[in-house]
């Protein structure tokens, strides 16, 4: 009987998800302006050999603008879930310090966070800063950040109680040293793992407030924006604008979504020797 190795074959798929991915975010980024330049002789145009996703009311070629669209959304959904990454490591490890105060302030504002629904509070940051990738950003990360924070608490608390860590500190090390020798280690594969699993979220998120009109702005070919246009003409029967743009930014967020899980199951020390 032949045995697989589930380590090996995990790997190799996360590899191929984030080859594949990388390509997608590539492609879009060399995408040239002239190319989403728009020919009324062309518009409307239902999917076709020559336009596999059709062509907008304005004649320009739906599946570039998608494939842009998701280089921009990844990329707004990358560092808004690196700056969200970054602040749950520095709040999750500041309640574990064993300062009450640091813990009680940190447990009230993800209580806070956590009990107003992700998009309105997106909205309503994205809006105070004048809407634009500024407010965006800054509304993502400071919305995505609670659920790894009390992860990263958890696990700090958790070592400290390790006989290694109390030698270490009989020993005259400092804070910093106990901080960055023994507990950093230990809490990057968390971070790495919750990082991916949030960048889903801040796509979807990037999106849903873009077709609101309080994310990017209207020239810029986001998923959200093509498919906030695509509603004016659903009417018209041109239902290709809204469907495959909307299929395609839900793939993306799968093929994320499934390659964080595949990580967690790598770093994962009980799955470590499958």
């Amino acid at each position: 009987m032949i045995r697989i190795n589930r380590r090996k074959t995990t790997v190799i798929y996360a590899i191929l998800l984030a080859t594949a991915l990388l390509l997608i975010y590539a492609f879009g980024l060399l995408i040239p302006k002239d190319a989403l330049a728009g020919s009324f002789q062309e518009a409307g145009l239902a999917p076709s050999p020559a336009h596999p996703f059709g062509t907008d009311a304005l004649g320009r070629d739906l599946i570039l603008r998608t494939i842009k669209g998701l280089s921009v959304s990844l990329t707004i959904g990358l560092l808004a879930s690196l700056i969200a990454a970054v602040i749950a490591a520095v709040s999750g490890i500041a309640a574990a310090s064993g300062i009450k105060a640091a813990d009680a302030c940190v447990s009230w504002i993800i209580d806070l966070v956590m009990g107003i629904p992700h998009t309105i509070l997106v909205l309503l940051i994205s809006f105070a800063l004048g809407r634009g990738l500024k407010g965006l950003l800054i509304g993502i990360a400071a919305t995505h950040w609670c659920s790894l924070a009390r992860l990263i608490r958890a696990e700090v608390l958790q070592l400290r109680a390790q006989q290694y860590i109390m030698v270490s500190r009989r020993l005259g090390k400092s804070g910093a040293f106990i901080l960055t020798h023994h507990l950093l280690p230990h809490l990057m594969p968390q971070f790495f793992v919750g990082l991916v699993l949030m960048l889903p979220h801040a796509i979807l998120h990037e999106a849903s407030i873009s077709f609101l009109g309080f994310g990017l702005p209207p020239e810029e070919p986001a998923i959200g924006i093509i498919l906030s246009e695509s509603m004016r003409y659903l009417s018209a029967g041109m239902w290709w604008p809204a469907v495959l743009p909307g299929l395609t930014l839900v793939l993306i967020v799968l093929l994320v979504d499934r390659m964080g899980d595949c990580l967690q199951r790598i770093l994962n020390p009980v799955h470590a020797q499958e």
